[in-house]
């Protein structure tokens, strides 16, 4: 309505719309330049990998390259504050995980924002699939097997992840929770180094992402034992769910894009739409399966509701772990 005055008042005037007008209307277009989508990983992780197969359909789409900017450390918050901190115009986005959205709130002691007041959700990407492993040299070939074993020598079990807070250690922490049993973790700093001693036998268990554990798991090192969904996943049909032992069990290792506070909601909708349309496709979205993600697209609505639910829902487990970091 602005604009229509505007022109409106240059006709009566008898004249052109002026410079100043005609840039104002340029600047209307969304995107205007390049669109950068901050991870908070180093490249060739799950997360930034995962971005990288929808980049070119994402640029496609709208019309503008599509960088990806990885800005690892600090479990995903400094590349949040990148986020948090850069200007709502649509032009800056944030590949989150779990990690960064819903645990290090309670996770770190001295954030300096907060994700659910300083972001703005716009879609959902997907969830890695994590896989319950155990080396092919124990006996146990079931999670109540496992589980029985806890439960006969409390502290004796342990459990690997690739660091404190993350979805591997919660993961074990709700399995200990839920099964009433005491395990002891074992934090590595990153996946590489966890499945050389999961698989030379130094720890009994873990929650790896199924590109990494299934090879093991196919060449006879590692045995698989569940997947930590509410249902069995298509691409593992014989596989059973901790669930089945433990009614109610689920972690989902999930990725969301959002954006600065302040994010326009005709951007947010746009932006959601073409998230679902590269999702969509199934280019992208077979790549994504054949790295282990599982395509899952939301309304911004949708994703904030998420939000909220798994910063509930893991705010105490993470306090029961007496997991700190800083």
């Amino acid at each position: 309505m602005i604009h229509r005055r505007a022109l409106l008042g240059a006709g009566l005037g008898g004249f052109a719309l002026s410079m100043p007008a005609l840039r104002a209307t340029a600047q209307e277009a969304w995107p205007s330049k390049p669109i950068r989508i901050v991870v908070g990983f180093a490249a060739g992780g799950a997360t930034d990998i995962s971005t990288r197969v929808m980049q070119p359909k994402l640029s496609a789409l709208l019309g503008q390259p599509v960088v990806i900017d990885n800005r690892p450390g600090a479990g995903g918050n400094i590349a949040t504050e990148v986020v948090v901190h850069a200007q709502p115009d649509g032009h800056t986005f944030l590949m989150g995980t779990i990690g960064a959205l819903a645990i290090n709130p309670t996770l770190y002691a001295n954030l300096s924002f907060n994700p659910q007041a300083d972001l703005t959700p716009v879609a959902m990407s997907g969830n890695v699939l994590n896989v319950l492993v155990v080396p092919a040299n124990r006996p146990w070939k079931s999670v109540a097997e496992l589980i029985a074993a806890a439960k006969k020598d409390p502290d004796t079990v342990t459990y690997g992840s690739s660091g404190v807070g993350g979805a591997g250690h919660l993961a074990g922490a709700l399995l200990d929770q839920m099964a009433g049993v005491k395990t002891v973790h074992v934090p590595y700093r990153g996946g590489g180094p966890l499945m050389t001693d999961l698989i030379g036998g130094k720890v009994d268990y873990a929650f790896s992402t199924a590109p990494t554990a299934l090879p093991q798991v196919q060449s006879g090192k590692l045995r698989l034992l569940a997947v930590p969904t509410l249902k069995r996943v298509r691409s593992l049909p014989d596989t059973p769910t901790v669930a089945e032992t433990l009614p109610g069990y689920e972690v989902q290792n999930w990725y969301a894009l959002v954006g600065p506070k302040g994010l326009s909601p005709a951007i947010v909708a746009r932006m959601n739409a073409v998230m679902r349309e590269a999702l969509a496709d199934p280019a992208v979205s077979n790549a994504l399966e054949g790295q282990g993600v599982e395509p899952l697209p939301s309304s911004p609505e949708d994703l904030a509701r998420f939000i909220r639910e798994e910063t509930a829902k893991w705010a105490p487990i993470v306090r029961a772990t007496g997991a700190k970091a800083e």
